[in-house]
């Protein structure tokens, strides 16, 4: 992983897997087993924690 003005390089998986970084998830306090949403858009993929009630 390369990170470069706050921006983190990762690599997607032969499954189409693509892990968030650890300190991306502690900021953003993402916890094993929570979900996030995925938003496709202007060549952009955006994430955003989620709470399931």
């Amino acid at each position: 992983m390369s990170v470069q003005e706050n921006a983190v390089l990762v690599k997607i998986t032969s499954a189409g897997t693509v892990s968030i970084p650890k300190q991306y998830r502690k900021f953003m306090d993402i916890q094993k087993g929570e979900y996030v949403k995925m938003t496709l858009g202007n060549n952009r993929l955006i994430i955003k924690k989620v709470t399931i009630t």
